[in-house]
């Protein structure tokens, strides 16, 4: 069996690296040519792709940190934990909405401030007087928006129709899976202008993309009246400037989120709309053990099997073993590629037991079980291939 070199390059849970036992993959923090990388928020860049990597597993959802376009050009898989953290950033949303309803904060600064009094008798009283500047409201009965109803952002809805909220989605991309984790009471909105006129808090559950690169911006403030906005998913998808703009101007009541700016900063030590915490939507004992038992299942699988689960750069694939040759194939998704690859399959005399192919995007990738013994010379003739990115032998 081959064996595979797997290196960490943030601090991965132990409990995920030893998942590694027992496997055709061994922990190799030393090498400059991994086959595979384990990753969390540690930024990679393009000296970092090597030509021997195959693979690079994120312990988290996202992939902000990793330089797709180049993994995908050199026909490297990129995978993700999509669902491991979900629950740690749920219960941190709930927190985020307690936070901005009950004044929670800044009550505890108020009562901490009060040392100065030493008697009950004097404490009580004054206590009674003041409380009522910190009224806040209850979350039952106003309506939440949740904008991406992934792993994370159906997890958030679901509680709060559990929390007797009415609850408003919207997603333009969801999936039938996704759809089935919804409770019926969370109704769809026709879009993201509606959802923002008819919510009370928004929160916002989208992956760091181009395409969501500032989408909570200027223009559906407009849409908003008295609005919480709660950013618990990347700092990208919310227009920063737009949100300091309109605080105050009674489109924004206040903002909660897990991303921190200097201008945030600044206005939160100004002013009582603004709260922040040090992205620790994912800071949690058993998130960091999920995601890191996931991205080691993950690339072990991959590394060992050629099926792929959870990658954000190429289609998932799962084709059983059926022989002890296996061969996969990555190449630019044009066409007639698989008459050339199974034509020169035959002039090398090796014969097709199974095969599988996908495609997602630019990239398609082909497994193929041989019946035959299969040589390095054969591997070097099919890399020669027009439009094949790189071909691997697993057995």
């Amino acid at each position: 069996m081959t064996k595979y070199s797997v290196k960490p390059m943030s601090n991965i849970a132990q409990v995920g690296l030893d998942k590694l036992d027992g496997t055709a993959c061994t922990l190799d923090e030393s090498t400059t040519s991994p086959d595979g990388i384990l990753v969390r928020s540690t930024k990679l860049t393009k000296g970092d792709i090597s030509d021997q990597l195959k693979a690079i597993s994120r312990a988290g959802a996202g992939v902000n940190n990793i330089p797709i376009d180049v993994c995908t050009e050199m026909g490297v898989v990129v995978f993700n934990t999509p669902g491991a953290n979900a629950n740690a950033v749920k219960e941190l949303v709930l927190a985020g909405l307690m936070l901005s309803s009950r004044n929670v904060f800044d009550s505890i600064d108020f009562v901490k401030n009060l040392s100065s009094i030493q008697k009950m008798a004097e404490l009580e009283p004054y206590l009674e007087t003041n409380k009522k500047q910190f009224k806040g409201n209850e979350l039952a009965g106003s309506t939440l928006g949740v904008v991406g109803l992934g792993a994370i952002g159906s997890k958030v809805a679901r509680m709060g129709v559990a929390l007797d909220m009415n609850v408003v989605g919207y997603d333009p991309a969801l999936s039938v899976e996704a759809a089935w984790r919804l409770p019926s009471q969370v109704l769809p909105a026709n879009s993201i202008e509606e959802l923002f006129r008819e919510s009370d808090y928004v929160s916002v559950h989208v992956p760091a993309l181009p395409s969501t690169e500032g989408i909570i911006n200027a223009n559906l403030f407009q849409e908003a009246k008295n609005l919480s906005l709660l950013n618990f998913a990347r700092h990208e998808v919310v227009n920063t400037s737009d949100v300091l703009s309109c605080l105050g101007e009674g489109a924004l009541r206040n903002f909660i989120t897990d991303f921190p700016t200097p201008e945030l900063i600044k206005r939160a030590n100004s002013h009582g709309d603004v709260i922040l915490l040090p992205h620790i939507g994912a800071s949690t004992a058993q998130a960091e053990e999920n995601c890191a038992v996931m991205a080691v299942n993950q690339i072990t699988e991959f590394l060992q099997t050629g099926n792929i689960k959870n990658s954000v750069n190429f289609p998932d694939v799962h084709l059983k073993r059926t022989t002890d040759f296996r061969i996969s194939i990555t190449n630019k998704n044009v066409p007639a590629m698989i008459g050339q690859i199974a034509t020169a399959l035959g002039d090398l005399n090796l014969n097709i037991a199974e095969m599988t192919n996908v495609s997602k995007g630019d990239i398609a990738y082909n497994l193929i079980d041989i019946e035959n013994a299969v040589d390095d010379d054969s591997i070097s003739r099919l890399k020669e291939i027009e439009n094949v990115i790189n071909v691997r032998l697993i057995c």
